[in-house]
């Protein structure tokens, strides 16, 4: 509740300690709340009174990723702001207390709670609301915006209710929003009134690369029309929307998130300047046309002429009037609205004059609609970059940004080119001057940070990569890097290194390996959980080579397995297991689909169709495992490896069998490889795919290997990557017969366990590898190393090797028993492993593992 405080006059005199109140409390008026502890203009060094007057019922949090609490994050996880931060600077914080009125003749700002603070100094940072078109129905049951945690709150609540959700707006937050509304579930639509996606950051060729990627994510785009009405039912729930061009969209739920404006209305109230567009008018200071008030953030029209809607350009304003007001000169005369962030998954950075709006400027552009990567450098006639935008891999953002300005050292198209067509070069760090700004969110040069060692003494001295995060990267590079490169604290071998003594020596034990290759403190110890599970892949893809075996938990393998393989099953989050029995090709007969949904309603199992052609069950308990499997195992399935770091899943269309344009039989053959590749340990897991022609539905370039049909044969593509870091595969080879394809796909796997680093994708084992794609080429194709007999070979013994875990589990009662929740009590179910119903499925009953629900009491008010 708000501290009762009575009125007291304007200060004066020398010892009168001044009152600064501050009207706002989100990332900005928070920023600015440190720049004065940084100052010492705090209550607790008896410098000054600070008064903050906060509109919602929660301190600052960080805006930028509000979008993360649909991926887990609480409202505490978001947090701006320290614990005991406001303690220990003195700093007086009323939430849920919005100012209603400012009398400037009296210095007085009067809160929603009636009581009224004199000031010497008055911030406003009440930053921006967002616009709603004033199209009828806007106000229906059902229409949200998305601006704060409160917004995100209710519109996850209505949407338990809704099945297709619809969002006006295709900027920055507007594709946030969709990726939430998708995130829940919903059938989800985008109306964009310009005629691209993002139009203020990209330009039409980054647009149309950043829609192809966003329809292939399942969502429906509609770019150059508006919103003319939003219909809703007799009850005034929203049922749908009239758009422009005449056509009717049908929805449940509809976000409006069309831009913000700047919350200038206390400013206009009590006379203040404001521009005519809105934006309360400031000079280089960030002073109003009072002197005692100063307004930054959103709310503020900057001495240039611009309202800034990005955080950055607030924390510089927030900076300046810091230091004005401890009596120091400063200026904001304006800033750089570059930004990268990844939307729906998709990285999209736009830097500089990245529309080319300069005189005599030129395009160097590079475009691959098939993988949604767009990359534009604006250049100057004489070599300079002033700007560029980057849809789809966004890598080179942290050293294009600060080189804006400068000519560049190498020929702009090598910068955009994939690996594999003349390019990337990268420019590391170390082509970046000492002033280069590296951290455009706290304005940090390369010089700053390099006067640190440690990414947390960076963040913590300087606040660089504490922002939006897109420099982490770059400070990451630039700070110093470990001269040991050892595995761990156990062993100064690389895991490539470590693969070579056991294979060479046949040292079938972890232990062995760490008394007689350890460090010398670590021999005779436990080991860590970094080489553990290392060492344990290590073993088990050599297994049938050294003579280990093949089990991943048979004897001192069992302690090595991350938890996962531990129980060979996924665990979720509730403390069960899912379970994914191998469908190779993703060809499966009515008689073994029909077991697994027999299976599935048996146990009472969620059941989802993944994106790998595969079907998981989530739910088991552990003590059911063995249960289950048994019933698969005896309708002819095995394990999928879905838990270990092996192959996953081959992908295939149904080929030149069924499909009018298929060229080669891509379900035998993606068929014959999972058969071919199953129980694989990697450094990472691995995934491959197979398209029946060149238009690709398998997929297959965003694999660690994929292939693709050929009117000659087969084409294969290696370090391909459709996750976190999407990532093309390249060409290694083309127009292959099925023996061909398979001995060169043994010897690169072979290649890749033999050398790369513990949690390595191929795609990152591909451009980390000295020499690269071509240096892979000459090894695997060309055995310029004279390895390839010894790859096939070893490829060789995995084939022979091969056992199905599931099954050498369930026909042995020693294995069996480790299938039990308490061991002295071996017939005991987890209590805490409970479901509740949805959508005729069940779901996991996450209140059990949270305990009692306790009463909060919140008072009043929208966010600001």
């Amino acid at each position: 509740m708000p501290v009762s405080t009575p009125p007291t006059a304007p200060t004066s005199g020398p010892a009168a300690v001044p009152t600064l109140v501050v009207v706002g409390h989100g990332m900005v008026g928070q920023r600015f709340l440190e720049a004065l502890a940084e100052r010492g203009l705090t209550g607790a060094a008896g410098t000054a009174r600070v008064v903050v007057l906060c509109e919602e019922p929660r301190a600052a949090y960080d805006r930028v990723q509000l979008t993360s609490y649909f991926a887990g994050k609480t409202p505490d996880d978001l947090s701006l702001v320290e614990d005991g931060f406001m303690e220990r600077h003195g700093f007086e914080l009323r939430l849920g207390d919005p100012a209603v009125a400012v009398d400037r003749a009296a210095r007085t700002v009067t809160a929603r709670s009636g009581e009224v603070f004199a000031y010497d100094t008055l911030v406003l940072a009440t930053g921006s609301y967002p616009f709603v078109p004033p199209v009828p129905g806007k106000d229906s049951t059902g229409c949200f915006v998305y601006r704060t945690i409160e917004d995100l709150l209710a519109i996850e609540e209505y949407a338990k209710n809704a099945t297709t959700g619809a969002v006006v707006g295709g900027g920055l937050l507007g594709l946030e929003a969709a990726g939430a509304l998708k995130g829940l579930g919903l059938d989800t639509h985008v109306v964009e009134f310009a005629p691209r996606l993002m139009p203020v950051q990209v330009d039409q060729g980054g647009g149309a690369a950043l829609l192809r990627t966003i329809e292939d994510m399942g969502l429906t785009v509609h770019t150059g029309v508006g919103t003319q009405e939003v219909t809703a039912g007799e009850d005034g729930t929203v049922t749908g929307m009239a758009l422009s061009d005449g056509s009717a969209l049908a929805t449940d739920l509809v976000v409006f998130s069309a831009g913000v404006r700047p919350r200038d209305q206390l400013a206009r109230e009590c006379g203040l300047v404001v521009g005519e567009r809105g934006g309360i008018v400031v000079d280089e200071e960030c002073r109003t046309s009072d002197p005692a008030v100063f307004a930054i953030g959103e709310c503020a029209l900057a001495s240039d002429g611009r309202v800034y809607g990005l955080v950055a350009p607030g924390y510089e304003m927030a900076l300046t009037a810091a230091e004005v007001i401890a009596g120091k000169a400063a200026a904001f005369t304006g800033a750089d609205l570059s930004t990268k962030l990844k939307l729906l998954g998709v990285d999209v950075a736009s830097f500089g004059d990245a529309h080319g709006t300069a005189e005599g400027c030129l395009d160097v552009v590079y475009s691959d609609a098939r993988s949604g990567v767009y990359k534009k450098l604006v250049m100057a006639a004489d070599g300079t970059l002033l700007g560029g935008v980057l849809v789809g891999d966004a890598d080179q953002y942290g050293t294009l940004r600060p080189m804006t300005g400068s000519v560049l050292p190498v020929a702009p198209e090598q910068l955009v080119l994939p690996a594999g067509a003349g390019g990337p070069v990268t420019l590391g760090p170390s082509a970046l001057p000492d002033e280069a700004v590296i951290c455009s969110c706290h304005n940090v040069t390369k010089g700053a940070i390099c006067e640190h060692t440690t990414l947390p003494e960076v963040k913590k001295c300087t606040k660089a990569g504490t922002g939006c995060g897109s420099c982490v990267k770059v400070i990451g590079q630039l700070l110093p890097q470990s001269q040991d490169a050892g595995l761990c604290g156990c062993f100064a071998y690389t895991r490539s290194e470590l693969y070579e003594i056991v294979r060479t020596l046949r040292i079938t034990s972890y232990a062995d390996l760490l008394d007689s290759h350890g460090r010398e403190e670590a021999r005779g110890g436990d080991g860590c959980e970094v080489c553990k599970p290392t060492v344990g892949s290590v073993i088990a893809s050599l297994a049938p080579t050294v003579g280990a075996s093949g089990y991943v938990l048979d004897g001192e393998q069992a302690a090595l397995q991350d938890t996962n393989d531990h129980f060979l099953a996924n665990l979720q989050r509730n403390g069960s297991y899912s379970i994914v029995p191998r469908i190779p090709g993703g060809e499966i007969t009515p008689d073994k689909l029909i077991v697994i949904g027999e299976v599935a309603r048996d146990f009472g199992l969620y059941t989802k169709i993944t994106g790998g052609q595969r079907i998981d069950l989530f739910g088991a308990r552990v003590d059911q495992l063995p249960l289950i499997w048994t019933r698969l195992v005896d309708a002819g399935f095995e394990s999928g490896h879905a838990y270990g770091k092996s192959l996953r899943t081959v992908k295939s269309c149904v080929g030149q069998t069924w499909c009018r344009y298929g060229v080669q039989d891509s379900v035998k053959m993606a068929i014959d490889l999972e058969l071919r590749y199953r129980g694989l340990r990697s450094p990472h897991k691995l995934k491959s795919a197979v398209s029946g022609c060149a238009r690709e539905c398998a997929e297959a370039r965003g694999k660690d290997f994929g292939i693709i049909a050929t009117a000659g044969g087969w084409n294969l593509y290696v370090g391909g990557n459709g996750g976190a870091t999407p990532r093309h595969a390249d060409l290694l080879a083309q127009d292959l017969s099925d023996a061909e394809l398979v001995r060169l796909i043994d010897r690169f796997l072979m290649f890749y366990i033999r050398t790369a680093d513990r949690l390595e994708r191929t795609s990152a084992w591909l451009e980390r590898i000295e020499g690269g794609l071509e240096h892979v080429r000459d090894v695997v194709v060309h055995d310029r190393l004279g390895l390839c007999e010894e790859l096939e070979r070893l490829m060789a013994d995995h084939v022979r090797g091969y056992r199905d875990e599931w099954a050498e589990t369930i026909n042995d009662p020693e294995r069996l028993r480790r299938f039990v929740t308490f061991v002295n009590a071996p017939d005991a179910p987890d209590p805490s492993v409970k479901f509740v119903p949805e959508r005729d499925q069940v779901k996991p009953d996450l209140d059990i593992l949270a305990g009692p629900v306790l009463a909060i009491r919140t008072l009043e008010g929208t966010a600001s």
